[in-house]
């Protein structure tokens, strides 16, 4: 049996150990947070609802899940350890010298860092070749891309090892080509970010609007195929060339802001905070999870229908569980 070792029982940290579980690894948390145990039970009754309604092959018997007292106690006799600590340095090394004065060396510890790069982690560290990025996204048990990121310290057969361990767990690991601040997702969602500070703070639209525009219009597109695929297409039968000769110049256009951030003043906060009540407010944060994770199974399946991006790629998790798993119940 796998053994995997969570620092951080968060969203974050939950997730991974429901993804974990639900894959037959048995998972020892360490959180010092009193309500981790019933957060993380919440997180793992959502992936029990949700997971198993994309797979056709059967799951592992599940793993045992425990709550250590000590980070020495819960990384001791795993094979892989995650820290989801909150993105402050400090704390990263600090957690991460402990981990690396009680865990095996041959162990891989990723990091679910959103911001850091490796080198920015393995600052300190005893064994820096065994600290490396792997960064998620929320909700961990349904989503399936993990961008992996290593330092030219790391050897390619532990990140080969890393690749591997995240494709069995049923993910899509994205191996990052070079050491680069919030990596490649969040430098995209940085960017949208800041468009929507501004639309609101301007008048232009509110936090309802904005997300309007995302759900009911490219989203759809970017779900199943991307950026730059959907682009080949609005290029028409000329194909990309075509469309980067027609709308490149549009580029020079001073359409967006994003090299300017509106401050977050207490009253872009306000009306953010206020807008947003009034959007979602009516649902508890459980409840919301509960949508999120229903609307994302419907979507995964039918791109499961079509053998199309995420769907191909749970397509072949369920060969994978099949061959594994097959006798199980």
């Amino acid at each position: 049996m796998n053994n995997a070792a969570l620092i951080g029982g968060g969203v974050i940290g939950g997730g991974w150990a429901a993804r974990f579980l639900l894959h037959g690894w048995n998972v020892s948390i360490f959180d010092p947070h009193p309500e981790t145990e019933r957060r993380v039970a919440e997180v793992l009754e959502n992936a029990r609802q949700s997971f198993p309604k994309i797979c056709e092959a059967n799951l592992p018997n599940e793993g045992r899940l425990t709550f250590a007292d000590s980070i020495e106690e819960t990384v001791s006799e795993a094979a892989w350890i995650q820290e989801s600590v909150s993105e402050r340095i400090e704390l990263k090394h600090k957690v991460l010298a402990e981990v690396q004065a009680h865990s095996s060396t041959n162990a891989i510890i990723g990091s679910s860092t959103s911001g850091f790069t490796p080198s920015d982690l393995q600052i300190g560290a005893a064994r820096p070749e065994q600290i490396i990025v792997a960064h998620p996204f929320n909700p961990v048990y349904l989503l399936p891309l993990v961008e992996l990121v290593a330092s030219d310290k790391s050897p390619n057969e532990f990140i080969d090892r890393a690749y591997n361990i995240v494709l069995s767990i049923g993910m899509k690991p994205l191996r990052v080509r070079k050491e680069i601040d919030a990596h490649i997702a969040d430098r995209f969602l940085e960017a949208v970010w800041r468009e929507a500070l501004w639309l609101v703070k301007d008048g232009v639209a509110t936090t309802e609007e904005v997300d309007d525009a995302i759900r009911f219009g490219f989203g759809l597109r970017w779900a199943q195929m991307g950026l730059f695929e959907t682009y080949r297409i609005a290029g028409g039968e000329a194909g990309m060339k075509h469309f980067l000769q027609q709308f490149g110049p549009t580029l020079k256009f001073p359409w967006t802001k994003l090299m300017d951030v509106p401050d977050l003043d207490d009253e872009l906060v306000n009306t953010i905070a206020t807008q947003s009540d009034e959007q979602s407010g009516k649902h508890s944060i459980r409840e919301l999870e509960r949508i999120r994770d229903k609307n994302l199974v419907g979507i995964m399946r039918a791109l499961k229908e079509n053998d199309w991006g995420a769907g191909q790629l749970l397509r072949r998790h369920d060969v994978r569980l099949s061959e594994n798993h097959g006798s199980e119940a």
